[in-house]
């Protein structure tokens, strides 16, 4: 969310930033809309005073014996006429949240210009690509061959985009998840926090996939309560077919209102713990971790990655999250940026960094970096990690602060979300960097102890 009143000081900057990322400029509509809900909120004002001053000329009237009836006739005009306007501003409020809540964040001067992926630039590559003397198998082709990878079984209960991993690949997913967990609790100063994966509407809103972004996630409804509703309506039809009608749409809409919405990435749950909060800015940074399934019903993503294990709608990920103040933001980034590298270090993994040009951020993001590792059967690095400085942009949506000790102003923090990592595409390029010309997955050295010594899997 941006703030109006640095819109009404910056209308250039803003237009500016909009531009850089491929948009027209919107504070012409904000500042019309904002103008207007100033100027009904100002009048409201006004007849508020006037009915104030004309209540106590009643009472002085009156006091004397005078006729009051033509004043207080005003003052009961003047009530109506404040409620209209005091109605009119809140619709215009409304409005203006409304239009600014589907902009997305400005990027940071030092964000590459560029429209699309074509433009981002390659920070840094670290470590070689393994060379084989054999042709190297797709992660997908090595898992079925090994008979611990079922894409046909998992199509059976759920359909397209799942997977069933067996055995020793399972075993590999879990081990995959406790180490990069003990590291970023162990060595790089995150909390582990266990949080929900159903949330509701409010904190997708907080943290920028809601409203714009609603396809893109699955909705969960409470099935029971659903059913009772459905056989009011039903039995209510028989009665008052009209009266029917319009409950059920009440119902519809009720049942998109209070559904809980399954976290596309911990991001959701992780960031919105601060909602509403102050916080004490000498206890800041707060960083965090989690290790959860995330979902994402891929509705932009039709004919992509449909093999494999790459774009699933169901996988798991560890999340971190750091709430900063400004001053530190730019500098926990970099950090958060280390850790997740640090994760492809120990695996042994070659990987890229590469900093996102201002058209392919996300949403919320005023600065990404991608981490790309290299998947040798796509001869290419595919992303694994996006570590996103947020500003405060997210903060204004959630009203989550921060104020300095003895202090009584506040500001709105920072926050900053990343990858560490996405564990099923780790998991992949475990399986197509390891691989052996027999099929077999050597395990990484810094996996074994997860594996309870295991060294390789083999058919």
């Amino acid at each position: 969310m941006h703030d109006i009143k640095w819109i009404r000081e910056s209308a250039e900057a803003f237009d500016a930033g909009l531009k850089r990322r491929g948009l027209e400029a919107r504070s012409p509509e904000l500042l019309a809309l904002d103008a207007e809900r100033r100027r009904l909120m100002s009048e409201a004002q006004d007849i508020q005073a006037r009915r104030n001053k004309a209540s106590k000329e009643i009472g002085a009237i009156k006091s004397k014996g005078g006729d009051a009836s033509a004043i207080m006739a005003q003052v009961a005009a003047d009530k109506e006429a404040a409620a209209v306007a005091e109605a009119a501003a809140k619709i215009h409020e409304i409005e203006l949240e409304k239009v600014l809540a589907a902009i997305p964040n400005l990027p940071a001067s030092d964000v590459p210009d560029g429209a699309d992926e074509s433009s981002n630039l390659e920070i840094r590559k670290v470590g070689t690509p393994p060379v084989f003397d054999f042709k190297p198998k797709a992660h997908d082709e090595l898992g079925v061959a090994l008979g611990l990878m079922d894409f046909d079984g998992a199509a059976k209960l759920s359909g397209a985009r799942f997977v069933v991993l067996k055995g020793a690949l399972a075993r590999l997913e879990r081990a995959l998840g406790a180490f990069m967990l003990n590291l970023h609790t162990g060595t790089n100063g995150y909390t582990e926090i266990s949080p929900p994966v159903l949330v509701r509407d409010s904190a997708l809103y907080g943290t920028g996939q809601l409203p714009k972004f609603g396809e893109d996630l699955f909705l969960g409804t409470d099935i029971g309560r659903i059913q009772q509703a459905f056989e009011f309506v039903r039995q209510l039809r028989l009665i008052n077919p009209d009266m029917a009608a319009d409950q059920e749409k009440l119902l519809l809409s009720e049942i998109e209102r209070t559904g809980h919405w399954m976290i596309p990435t911990a991001e959701v749950p992780l960031t919105n713990l601060v909602v509403g909060e102050i916080l004490d800015e000498s206890k800041l940074p707060m960083r965090m971790t989690a290790l959860t399934n995330c979902f994402r019903s891929e509705a932009g993503a039709a004919g992509k990655d449909t093999r494999g294990m790459i774009r699933q709608h169901q996988f798991q990920k560890v999340e971190l999250v750091s709430i900063t103040t400004p001053e530190q933001s730019e500098e926990e980034h970099q950090r958060m940026l280390s850790s997740a590298e640090e994760v492809l270090k120990r695996l042994n993994l070659a990987y890229r960094v590469v900093a996102l040009c201002a058209g392919d951020m996300g949403f919320s993001a005023r600065k990404t970096y991608d981490i790309e590792v290299w998947l040798p059967a796509q001869n290419t690095y595919r992303e694994i990690s996006s570590c996103s400085n947020c500003g405060d942009f997210q903060a204004l949506r959630m009203k989550a602060r921060c104020r300095k000790p003895g202090d009584k102003a506040t500001r709105p923090v920072h926050t900053l979300n990343g990858s560490g990592l996405a564990v099923g595409r780790t998991l992949v390029a475990v399986l197509e960097n390891y691989q052996r010309a027999d099929g077999s997955i050597e395990i990484p050295e810094a996996l074994r102890h997860y594996m309870g010594g295991l060294e390789a899997i083999a058919p």
